[in-house]
């Protein structure tokens, strides 16, 4: 069997267990040994992130190629308009190349949102909006420059889903673990760290 973690990672919680003087990371909220995580989540963002003991899964996951979509829930500066929502979903250029097209739609805050500490800088002169994100690569903080691209740099950004994984269910720092079935051929690719 496989085991397979979901996560909901709190904000300003390293993506990694090796410790960091006056940073927290996955070892202060996660006692489970020989998980690592698939893909990352950056310091600043909250939300689903997947950890595993199988070496293969986290590939299949995290690669780039495995083509997975990634679903996010942004808060970003001011409003933005159509134009700005189908250069998303067209793609957009950024410093290290186009992006792929994006699924966005815009969203209301959910009732279920969780209060963040410390909670966003309230400016009275500067609305801020709700979109939700979907994106089929991983590069490196790449939701966020995509929403600075287009004129609405990102206030707050929540990973809800990776495939058919979400965020249901769990609140911050919480986990549940899901075994899976794991082939023959399969369990020569746990991961040995």
């Amino acid at each position: 069997m496989s085991r397979l973690v979901l996560f909901n990672k709190p904000y300003r919680v390293l993506s990694q267990f090796s410790p960091v003087p006056g940073k927290r990371t996955l070892a202060d909220h996660l006692p489970i040994p020989e998980v690592y995580p698939a893909g990352r989540l950056d310091y600043e963002s909250e939300g689903l992130l997947l950890l595993t003991d199988d070496g293969r899964l986290q590939h299949r996951i995290a690669h780039p190629r495995s083509g997975k979509w990634k679903t996010y829930l942004i808060q970003v500066e001011g409003e933005p308009d159509e134009a700005a929502l189908e250069r998303l979903r067209a793609g957009v250029e950024l410093k290290d190349g186009p992006t792929l097209p994006a699924r966005v739609r815009r969203r209301k805050a959910p009732d279920w949102l969780w209060p963040r500490h410390p909670p966003i800088r309230f400016r009275k002169t500067v609305p801020v909006s709700w979109l939700e994100i979907s994106i089929r690569e991983g590069r490196n903080r790449q939701v966020r420059r995509m929403a600075a691209a287009v004129g609405h740099p990102v206030l707050r950004l929540i990973r809800t889903r990776v495939a058919d994984w979400s965020l249901d269910g769990l609140a911050p720092g919480e986990y549940r673990v899901v075994e899976l079935p794991a082939p023959a051929a399969r369990r020569r690719g746990r991961m040995k760290r």
